[in-house]
């Protein structure tokens, strides 16, 4: 796939087109013609990367958190599950794709897994809505924590998404309530659970799967009540302003640990996780699995109790 530069990058996405460039010359000026300048090029490139990344304003967190080639839920699954078995439907109405889940083995421990899948390519991205969620998605979450603590059972859940979906069907079949009943079963769980925010959480279509033990986001993952865009749209009736509004927010990772909205950052590596979503995939496990073994050991009522206070707490001088 090739390489996909946002604004920013656009100095490094110059020099990587002339290593490009040099890399295709010494093929037909011969072996080692270019090689130092190509060296030297590319240690450029890492250190205006590293430059870059070090000095990041909400907006352009914004723009990383919601980068196509980031991991998704699937690449998270395929990265850290083992012996996965997707669950579908809400026994209600429909099997939303928007929100998937299963069973699966985190490193030994049996889990179940939720997420939201924005999809890769057109096909993928039509087929999961990008991750708009619709009622039957949380319904079908609200399921899968039901099976899990019947079967003692750790959630684990992953959040990217915009929103729920905002159309008339969803309107229709309670989206508000279906969020709402999500949760509630998060906070009311038996057993313990993990909410990590690997691109943009936004919304009641975040909280729904995100009202967990522990919340984890990524270092350029974003977390809000609205995003941007609505953000400006409704208090400055100008979504162009939507910048401006990402900075005031204060949504990135840095403001909400420092406001005690989420409980760890996860560090990504130089570039962001789409730079190497292998290495980005095994940093999100570790934490995972250190998270995991403070929080088993855990009663049933500890955990909601540990669960609650921590969502009572935000807020609080």
């Amino acid at each position: 796939m090739a390489a996909h530069y946002l604004e920013f990058e656009r100095p490094i996405a110059d020099l990587e087109a002339k290593i490009d460039e040099l890399s295709n010359l010494s093929d037909t000026a011969g072996p080692g013609a270019f090689d130092a300048e190509i060296v030297a090029l590319r240690e450029r490139v890492d250190v205006m990367r590293r430059e870059a990344y070090a000095h990041l304003d909400a907006w352009q967190k914004t723009q990383i958190a919601r980068h196509p080639q980031r991991p998704h839920f699937v690449d998270y699954v395929g990265g850290l599950i083992e012996e996965f078995v997707e669950l579908r439907g809400d026994r209600k109405f429909a099997d939303d794709q928007a929100i998937l889940g299963g069973l699966g083995r985190f490193r030994g421990t049996p889990v179940m897994i939720i997420g939201q899948e924005k999809g890769h390519d057109t096909t993928t991205r039509i087929k999961h809505n990008f991750g708009a969620a619709r009622p039957e998605g949380y319904r079908k979450a609200v399921r899968l924590m039901d099976l899990a603590e019947q079967f003692n059972l750790p959630v684990l859940s992953f959040i990217d998404t915009g929103g729920a979906y905002p159309g008339i069907g969803g309107e229709e079949r309670g989206v508000a309530e279906a969020i709402a009943r999500g949760t509630e079963r998060c906070i009311t769980l038996g057993v313990p659970m993990i909410a990590i925010i690997t691109g943009e959480g936004m919304s009641g279509g975040a909280i729904g799967i995100a009202a967990a033990n522990r919340v984890l986001i990524m270092e350029h993952a974003i977390y809000a009540v609205i995003s941007p865009e609505g953000c400006a749209s409704i208090l400055m009736r100008d979504r162009s302003q939507a910048e401006g509004a990402a900075k005031a927010m204060k949504i990135t990772a840095q403001d909400l640990i420092e406001n005690k909205v989420v409980d760890r950052i996860i560090p990504e590596p130089v570039g962001g996780a789409h730079a190497d979503p292998a290495a980005a995939i095994k940093r999100v496990g570790d934490v995972l699995e250190e998270e995991l073994a403070a929080l088993l050991p855990m009663s049933p009522s500890a955990l909601r109790e540990q669960r609650a206070e921590r969502f009572y707490a935000i807020g609080r001088p």
